[in-house]
């Protein structure tokens, strides 16, 4: 997660960080990843059930029951541990969380424990009502994934109207109060509709975006034809970059963030260079304490019906299973090679990735990505898109 706006336009500095020791328990939700203690927010895809058909759907869910889905008393037990591990947030997520009966009820247990609790959700299914309920429980966030204008979402969500709903369902969330933003997954045939999601920002007051580099995992593994190219990914990152610039010299302070690719980060501190932004050793030392991409050591998932992942994405790894383990002992547990490999990847990564000198602040990039592409976890992310002059390569 790359904190563009943060970074560009120096909403965050490295002093703001130290102030709170630079732990996650201490730290306010916008400087968590900055923490040095890198204590896993944890996502729970707590229903595999859905009411669209997104195009590259990472559980390949679908508008039916699913079996095996983990228990409101199961649930609970899981958020009693991951509040004594110390998780820092925990992000209920699907399928679509919101078509589970006892969403609520687990989302305010996770509160009560001191859990910062975030939905990702489609939006479609936020009326006026349940907007309300979830500022009554006291979520710290909810984003709405929105890819595009009408056509193009409704297309890639795959349902006619699902635009309509999931602006309906943040309109009902502002109303509401509820701290509300977008998500936007990135492929070829919706990257030209990321001026018009700034435009939308704009118009609703929306105060935060996330724009999603695509991984390929589940239905999105199809997509990997439909992924941009080098030049089209720094054409676009470069776009997200002047347009967040732009609002906030309009005052308009919008938090905006790209997702699921570090050399977003390297990008952005060697434009700094490049314009001589007196500000970017800042922003490096801001990334170091990032980290890079934090796949099983500040990320973790559990599924639908218990198993822990090292991600969302990467589903056909399993570490354990929280219904006969804790999640808490499954990942402390370095007797698993592939994890104990993720927590010292630079020791075992291969190709540009070994040789690039800003490997300390991506940490290789997504693994999972270089192993759908390659068949190979540890070689180079293909959706890096610096050259090998940058690099140093």
């Amino acid at each position: 997660m790359i904190g563009i706006s943060k970074l560009y336009c120096g909403t965050v500095e490295p002093s703001d960080v130290l102030r709170y020791g630079a732990k996650a328990k201490k730290l306010p939700s916008h400087l968590l990843q900055f923490s040095s203690d890198k204590k896993p927010v944890v996502v729970w895809n707590c229903t595999r059930r859905c009411n669209l058909r997104c195009r590259h759907c990472y559980s390949r869910s679908a508008d039916e029951h699913y079996q095996s889905e983990m228990t409101t008393d199961e649930g609970f037990a899981l958020l009693e541990d991951l509040a004594q591990f110390g998780a820092p947030v925990v992000l209920f997520s699907g399928g679509e969380p919101l078509t589970r009966p006892d969403l609520l009820d687990l989302a305010s247990r996770a509160v009560q424990l001191g859990l910062r609790a975030v939905i990702s959700t489609n939006g479609t299914l936020i009326d006026e009502e349940k907007a309300v309920r979830l500022k009554e429980i006291g979520l710290s966030y909810v984003g709405i994934s929105l890819d595009g204008t009408r056509a193009t979402n409704d297309l890639f969500r795959g349902v006619k109207g699902a635009y309509d709903m999931a602006l309906r369902g943040l309109r009902n969330c502002m109303k509401a109060g509820v701290k509300v933003g977008l998500r936007f997954t990135i492929t070829r045939n919706n990257a030209a509709d990321v001026p018009a999601l700034f435009d939308l920002v704009r118009e609703e007051h929306v105060p935060r975006i996330c724009f999603y580099h695509l991984v390929y995992a589940g239905r999105g593994a199809a997509l990997m034809a439909e992924d941009l190219d080098p030049v089209e990914t720094r054409k676009v990152v470069d776009t997200i970059i002047d347009r967040t610039a732009e609002l906030h010299r309009q005052g308009i302070p919008t938090e905006v963030l790209t997702v699921d690719n570090h050399a977003d980060g390297v990008h952005l501190y060697l434009r700094m260079l490049r314009e001589g932004n007196p500000r970017a050793e800042s922003v490096r030392e801001l990334l170091l304490m990032n980290g890079g991409n934090s796949s099983g050591t500040g990320i973790g998932c559990v599924s639908w019906d218990g198993s822990v992942h090292l991600d969302q994405f990467w589903r056909h790894v399993t570490l354990g299973n929280v219904r006969e383990r804790k999640f808490s002992e499954i990942w402390t547990d370095l007797s698993n090679p592939l994890l104990a490999k993720l927590r010292n990847r630079s020791a075992h990564v291969t190709g540009r990735c070994a040789r690039c000198q800003y490997l300390d602040l991506c940490a290789g990039n997504f693994r999972v990505r270089a192993e759908a592409a390659t068949g190979d976890l540890w070689a180079s992310d293909p959706a890096c898109y610096l050259t090998d002059e940058e690099i140093g390569a």
